[in-house]
């Protein structure tokens, strides 16, 4: 949330407590209640957004190295240079099918639908600790929105025009953008079981919305 000067009366503990206990997203996980969302200066979502904006540019730049790198094509306009080893070193351990997927054609161009850096607070400002494209965490964290916009209201950041549930729906209907209503399968995975619960959180409250999202096994 926004920082703001005024006094805000948050969640009891009752209520909190009540609320985690009736999601199984939240199973096996110890958490600190708050009565109120983690408060953030305006600088400090300044920065976050640039970092988005920067994470972004980073995964398009590192596609085009892969790839010029993969076809042995130069990297600079002005002079030679030639990187092998970037397709070696991110093909390292990968079956044939794998790589051959991600130099088709076909999904040249794109990025992913959340890219998510994980940041650490420190004094001199954020650490980028980690980056990632999993979507893990869109449902607990559209969760913890949802229940602390009763307290915020409009200066939760990810309430109102950002809602975390609309903006996964609309990036995951752009994939196909001529249909008005796709039906959209989330598909989680063995390997991805623990994000099983959020995912079929995010989709039922889709659903509600009148959205068909469903999510299956694979």
């Amino acid at each position: 949330m926004n920082d703001t000067s005024e006094s805000i009366n948050g969640l009891s503990y009752e209520s909190a407590l009540q609320a985690f206990s009736d999601q199984s997203l939240f199973e096996n996980k110890t958490w600190r209640y708050s009565p109120q969302a983690f408060a953030l200066t305006r600088r400090q979502v300044a920065e976050i957004r640039k970092i988005g904006q920067a994470c972004y540019d980073f995964y398009r730049a590192q596609e085009t190295l892969y790839i010029r790198s993969a076809e042995g094509k130069n990297l600079l306009r002005n002079r030679e240079l030639t990187a092998p080893w970037v397709a070696e070193y991110l093909d390292r351990g990968k079956p044939d099918h794998l790589i051959e997927h991600a130099r088709s054609k076909a999904i040249r161009g794109t990025t992913p639908m959340v890219i998510r850096p994980d940041l650490l607070m420190t004094e001199d400002g954020f650490a980028l600790t980690e980056i990632d494209s999993v979507p893990g965490g869109i449902g607990l964290t559209a969760f913890l929105n949802k229940l602390y916009e009763q307290v915020h209201g409009d200066a939760l950041i990810g309430a109102g025009d950002e809602d975390m549930i609309d903006a996964f729906y609309a990036a995951l209907s752009a994939k196909a953008p001529k249909l008005t209503a796709p039906y959209i399968a989330i598909l989680v995975s063995d390997e991805a079981a623990t994000y099983r619960p959020e995912m079929e959180w995010i989709a039922s409250q889709l659903r509600q919305r009148g959205r068909r999202v469903h999510v299956f096994h694979p």
